[in-house]
This record gives structure tokens, C-alpha cells and sequence, in this order.
């Protein structure tokens, strides 16, 4: 999809040090990105540096950009392209009219969303939904997916929704909003507060006792791995237990969603030790009153960076059952099955591609 499109659009990666800017054509990156400090306590020189990135971009380009389109943090009216108070960006807090600005000044469609709509968004026309379509077809599977959750772990917990190729947004661009689910290991806590970054570091000082002041994530999977000294066992749970949590979330989104899973982020360089928690949870069993045991899914769930479980996964769980009184048969899905895995695109190439194809989506629409 769209890899023949010859329409650009403009992207940037806003963070709360650094913009990164670029530009998409036909599905690919088609310039080096350009850097440029963030400015976030200034609104003028932000908003300076926002309008000499975008231009810098341009005039690199041999055509006219068609659009402008990029993940920005929340909280945000994102349909209308303002943007909240921010944390990270204190300049923007009492709403800042950003999508109409840059729009003014560039005269085209600008498109603003939040990171985990667009990393879903792209993971669902460009990574993984796409990608297990492919191999179920090469493996000569008739099942086919449309629709996908992609779960980000890294400063919080993010989420979107892509249903047959529609991102899922909500009336009030809360769609997808998985970091305000019931904590499982603490009901009075959000999940988000087992699956970030600084739960991460919470869990293994609670589960170690150790300072983890000037502890990062990945100093605590290298301790997991046994390659930095320090407690394998506390950081091996720390991130086992992020996995028991998101999984817990997972549930409850398959409940009502049923589709693929895809997990970015910058935590998800320890999934070898997230997996087992999050399939742990979504393999759980439940009772009813009178004692009969149900799964906490419907489907029945696979670890698709686990051989065994692809394996079992590509077999289509179908067969030919023949229509009454007729000599035609149809086909019988008798097995429910949804696959989660990690990114093999990376974050940030979804969501520079989910902002990418959104722009395209809404500008067809129009």
C-alpha cells in the first residue's frame, strides 16, 4: 500500500530534547534526517525551530510536500491539532494551536496524532500485519488477520488500534488508552506504573533492595543476562512481571479488539524476558460460580518469536464442512487464533510510517 505513491510527506520524531526531521515517498524514507534542538521551555524558538526544520526539509525535496505529519506527546486535541500541557514541552501548557500553525505556514494539511496510534498504525500497513498475512500465504494457510493492537514500552505504556485498515481513534482521541487499566499487582495503581521505563527500576530496587539511581533499563537487562554484576534473578522479575502486567492488559484489549499483537518501545530489547510473563497471563484460566473453567481469551494465543508456536500457528485450525442438502462445502474455522510478537521494523520506523499513511488516508478522504 502506497508504495507507489508519489506524494511526500513531511515527518518529525518530536522529543523533549531533540526534532527529527525527514521526509516519505512511496513508503521510504527519501532524505537523511535533520536534527535540531527542541527548545522546550520557549515557545517562540520552539516553534521557530519546528518552522526551520519543516523548511530545511522541503528544500531538499524536488517536489511540493502534500503534507505535513507527525507523532506529538499528549495530552491533545489531536483532531484539531492543539496541543495540551506537556511535562516535557512546559511551553505548550494552556493549548497551543500547533496543527493550524504550521499549517499557515507551510499552506498544506497538517496531521497530528500520538505515538502509539502511529506505530500501530504502521505496524498494521507496513510491519507486522502485512508480514504474518505474508507468511500464512507461503505457508499455505487460508486465515488472513485484518485487524491489530500495537503496545509501546518504554517512558509509558502506549497503545493503538487499527481495525481493517481504519486507526481507531475514539470520539475523543482516547482510543487505544491501555496505561489507565487496573494495575493486577496493585488495583489502587494504573498498569502503566508496572510497564515503563521507571517501573523497570522500581521493581528491581523493591526486588534487590540495590540503588537504582544511576540504573538504566538496559544496565538491569544486563544484569538479567549476566554480563554486569548485580541481583539476575531481581532483574530477570522485573521485567517478567512488566510482562505479567501488559499481559493482563493485552486480555482485557483481545477481549473486545481480536486480532494480532505487535510490542515496540525501548523496553522491547529485553522481550526474551517479557514473553514469558505476557503469555503466562494470556493463557490464564478463570472459573465461573459454579466451578467450570473457561480461558481469559476466546482465541487461543501464540508467541510468534517462539519457533514451537509458529509452527502450530501457520496450521489453519480449518476444514471443508459440507452445506446441507447441497454438493458445495465452505470453510469451518474450528480454531481461534491470535499471534503476538515484537517489531521487527523498529518504533520509530512504524510510527514515522503510521504518520506517513494517515496523512495519505486523510488527504484521499477529503
Amino acid at each position: 500500500m502506497y508504495s507507489k505513491d508519489q506524494r511526500i510527506v513531511m515527518t518529525l520524531d518530536a522529543g523533549g530534547t531533540n526534532f527529527v526531521f525527514s521526509a516519505i515517498q512511496g513508503g521510504k524514507e527519501i532524505m537523511a534526517p535533520i536534527n535540531m534542538p527542541s527548545v522546550p521551555n520557549n515557545m517562540g524558538k520552539c516553534l521557530e525551530q519546528l518552522v526551520k526544520g519543516f523548511t530545511k526539509v522541503q528544500e531538499s525535496l524536488s517536489q511540493k510536500a502534500s503534507a505535513i505529519s507527525f507523532a506529538f506527546p499528549g495530552p491533545a486535541d489531536y483532531l484539531h491539532g492543539v496541543i495540551g500541557d506537556l511535562p516535557n514541552f512546559p511551553a505548550f501548557r494552556g493549548g497551543v494551536a500547533l496543527g493550524p500553525y504550521l499549517s499557515e505556514q507551510f499552506n498544506m494539511p497538517v496531521y497530528i496524532n500520538n505515538d502509539g496510534n502511529l506505530y500501530a498504525y504502521g505496524e498494521a500497513l507496513f510491519g507486522m500485519l502485512p508480514s504474518v498475512n505474508r507468511f500464512l500465504e507461503e505457508s499455505g494457510s487460508k486465515r488472513r488477520y485484518r485487524n491489530l493492537i500495537g503496545l509501546t514500552f518504554g517512558t509509558g505504556f502506549g497503545c493503538g488500534v487499527v481495525l481493517d485498515r481504519t486507526l481507531l481513534t475514539g470520539d475523543n482521541g482516547c482510543g487505544g488508552d491501555v496505561w489507565l487499566m487496573r494495575n493486577p499487582k496493585n488495583p489502587e495503581l494504573i498498569a502503566e506504573e508496572n510497564v515503563s521505563i521507571r517501573a523497570v527500576k522500581r521493581m528491581y530496587h523493591e526486588l534487590s533492595g540495590a540503588d537504582v539511581t544511576e540504573l538504566s533499563p538496559k544496565d538491569i537487562f544486563d544484569i538479567a543476562e549476566g554480563t554486569r554484576e548485580g541481583n539476575q534473578e531481581a532483574a530477570r522479575q522485573s521485567f517478567y512481571q512488566l510482562g505479567e502486567v501488559a499481559g493482563d492488559a493485552i486480555v482485557h484489549t483481545l477481549d473486545i479488539v481480536d486480532g494480532l499483537v505487535v510490542i515496540g518501545g525501548g523496553l522491547s530489547g529485553a522481550s526474551k524476558y517479557i514473553m514469558p510473563g505476557i503469555m503466562a497471563e494470556v493463557r490464564n484460566r478463570f472459573h465461573n460460580v459454579e466451578g467450570n473453567c473457561f480461558s481469559c481469551l476466546q482465541s487461543e494465543a501464540y508467541d510468534l518469536t517462539n519457533p514451537d508456536d509458529i509452527e502450530k500457528f501457520k496450521d489453519d485450525g480449518r476444514k471443508d464442512v459440507a452445506v446441507p442438502c447441497s454438493d458445495k462445502v465452505t470453510d469451518y474455522y474450528y480454531e481461534r487464533k491470535v499471534g503476538i510478537s515484537f517489531s521487527t521494523i523498529g518504533t520509530n520506523q512504524a510510527i514515522a510510517l503510521g504518520a506517513y499513511a494517515f496523512a495519505l488516508n486523510e488527504l484521499d478522504r477529503a
